[in-house]
């Protein structure tokens, strides 16, 4: 890891230091967490020995089920509307002749990662209260599969457009050569290369849309809870270790996530 040439990091005074200090304060509360999602006290914070119960009754309880399903609908919906728009941007971005304008095509894809998410929620909020004061429009959760897909766009487009900066031009010049059309070119080569791009790209896409809070908790209306509304909903409320327990299965979700995407990332490089 270097910062410039010639300049290594880890021989800097002090980097082993705060490289550990800040994977404690990242880690050790998740840790926490964990041990205390099998605690078989009834209080959050007092640990007096090992249980499963909490995680049963999870899995038993109504509202959890609810909630897990509303986040898989709106995550799994915002996932792919937003990895095909995503795909869609990276190729005219990125396959065709310079155009101008392409830059600034460039910035507001991913303006959604530089606008602080409270600025989006909010923005979202009076759009869609706007919609609905105008001409009638409530779509229910519709309305936050909308404004997840729109965020998830620049998480997906990223991964997408570094793969097909990676790949070789040369092989869409051949089936054309072949007299394939820009189409067929597309499907049969372009297309199947992307795939790894396209898989990661979706991957984070859907981290990202099951984990939000900030854009779901302005936007959702009564009965759209999803399972970061729900943990919220459940701190407000005397606490037991099954909030413990909801917040592991939840934070196992987002590793698996993570590590498709970085395994298919790792791949692709090997490739």
């Amino acid at each position: 890891m270097r910062a410039a040439k010639g300049v290594d990091l880890r021989s800097q005074f002090g980097f082993h230091t705060i490289a550990i200090v800040c994977l404690v304060v990242l880690y050790f509360p998740l840790l926490i967490l964990i041990v205390f999602s099998i605690n078989a006290n009834d209080i959050v914070a007092v640990f007096s020995g090992v249980s499963t119960r909490w995680y049963e009754k999870a899995f038993y309880n109504e509202e959890f089920h609810n909630a897990a399903r509303n986040t898989l609908i709106i995550a799994v919906s915002a996932t792919i509307g937003s990895t095909i728009f995503a795909t869609l941007a990276a190729v005219a971005t990125t396959r065709v002749a310079p155009w101008r304008g392409q830059n600034a095509v460039y910035m507001v894809i991913n303006l959604p990662l530089m606008v602080p998410e409270i600025i989006t929620a909010v923005a979202t909020l009076s759009f869609f209260a706007l919609l609905g004061r105008t001409l009638g429009f409530n779509f229910g959760i519709g309305n936050i599969i909308l404004a997840h897909l729109v965020f998830c766009i620049p998480f997906a487009y990223m991964p997408i457009r570094a793969r097909l900066e990676s790949m070789d031009l040369t092989l869409e010049g051949a089936a054309a050569d072949l007299y394939a059309t820009p189409f067929k070119a597309f499907w049969h080569v372009t297309l199947p290369l992307l795939m790894p791009g396209i898989s990661s790209g979706a991957a984070l896409a859907f981290i990202v849309s099951f984990d939000d809070f900030t854009i779901t908790q302005l936007v959702a209306g009564p009965g759209q809870t999803t399972l970061p509304l729900y943990i919220w909903a459940m701190i407000r409320r005397p606490m037991t270790p099954e909030i413990n327990a909801i917040s592991t299965i939840l934070l196992g979700i987002s590793i698996l996530f993570i590590l498709i995407s970085f395994w298919i990332a790792q791949r692709r490089k090997a490739g």
